[in-house]
């Protein structure tokens, strides 16, 4: 192959590369944009979300945000604990396409989660939403963010049952329910060892570290 060929070769890879980084970043971007326009922020903690300059990497010095390294506009993290945010859940999280973890504990937030959460947080490996005023039902398709190790939705107001598939999550440590107004049987987690501790404040709830289910409770559990 003549020397310029193998050139112009090299340069179209390059330009391709440049150009999926620069979309992947882009969505990122949007993706925290969009969380700071959805959020009331009574105490200014997301003031420094300044999206005016463009840097590489400007989004890491963001309060709260974590990323894969510090010359990348790539989210990773999003921990954002005890900040008196007030809003739902934004969908728009699904455009932080690599973000595996997201604290938004201790706030004020509230609604329902998302039924396709997986697809909101495909990668997520650590969701902690404990802490705020979530009410509805534990989406049924939280069983497919595969790569969760850590769930706390502790001191929220869910209610119903929560979903047996759950115990579809192979990497569990940590799930913590505690302090909602759940009942019926809870997941088999195969891999970890969770306390009643994790159940307590739900007095509907059973088997597992609880007490056996009775009746139509039990043979659902089966």
């Amino acid at each position: 192959m003549a020397p310029c060929n193998k050139s112009i070769i090299i340069t179209c890879v390059l330009m391709i590369i440049s150009i999926t980084f620069s979309k992947a970043t882009d969505t990122d971007i949007n993706c925290l944009k969009a969380f700071k326009d959805s959020m009331e922020d009574p105490q200014n903690f997301l003031s420094s979300w300044n999206f005016s300059t463009t840097p590489e990497g400007y989004i890491c010095a963001f309060v709260g945000i974590e990323c894969w390294n510090s010359n990348s506009n790539r989210v990773l993290n999003i921990r954002l604990p005890n900040m008196g945010l007030k809003g739902m859940l934004p969908l728009d999280l699904a455009n932080c396409t690599s973000m595996t973890g997201l604290d938004l504990s201790g706030n004020l937030l509230y609604g329902t989660l998302p039924t396709n959460i997986s697809k909101i947080l495909p990668y997520v490996t650590s969701l902690d939403l404990s802490s705020n005023n979530f009410s509805g039902q534990i989406p049924r398709d939280l069983a497919n963010c595969s790569f969760l190790n850590v769930v706390r939705l502790e001191n929220n107001a869910f209610s119903g049952q929560i979903p047996l598939d759950l115990g579809r999550l192979t990497r569990i440590r940590e799930f913590n329910v505690a302090n909602n107004s759940l009942f019926g049987p809870v997941p088999v987690f195969r891999n970890g060892n969770i306390s009643a501790e994790s159940y307590a404040g739900n007095s509907g709830l059973c088997g597992g570290p609880l007490p056996p289910c009775e009746g139509p409770a039990n043979k659902t559990r089966i």
